[in-house]
């Protein structure tokens, strides 16, 4: 399952769950989304805010087989940011910032951002998410 944050012309804001990333783009275009709280048809994906827990990891041990569900899901999902969304390299956080205030059009954007930046966009409201990393070459896989 892949969890959007969404939002409608009218600027409400809440989130949908997909089974797979080409889901919303499905149910889009045949008119199934729309806003819960308005009714209107026009939904966007929003980039989404990362949840910060702490500094320690907790990954927990997972059957392969679930492991290899799970890389691939986040490869699919990068797969679908690095396709449909533009790529302003490390100039991320000034347009992540020029299209939430309006000066930019609103549009799937990724990049690179510095700790301190991602901080900042965070406090400010922006929302941001972390890409998810690059599944592992076959040769570096035990």
């Amino acid at each position: 399952m892949i969890r959007y944050a969404l939002a409608c012309d009218h600027g409400h804001e809440f989130e949908g769950w997909f089974s797979a990333s080409s889901d919303f783009d499905d149910q889009k275009a045949r008119g199934l989304l729309e806003c819960p709280v308005c009714g209107v048809r026009e939904v966007r994906k929003q980039i989404m805010a990362p949840a910060v827990a702490g500094t320690k990891r907790n990954t927990p041990d997972l059957p392969p087989k679930a492991r290899a569900v799970m890389m691939e899901a986040l490869s699919k999902v990068r797969r679908h940011v690095e396709e449909n969304f533009d790529d302003v390299g490390d100039a991320f956080a000034k347009e992540a910032r020029a299209i939430h205030e309006g000066r930019s059009e609103d549009r799937g954007i990724y990049g690179q951002a510095t700790p301190a930046e991602v901080k900042a966009l965070v406090e400010d409201g922006v929302p941001v998410a972390p890409l998810p990393p690059e599944p592992p070459k076959k040769t570096e896989v035990n």
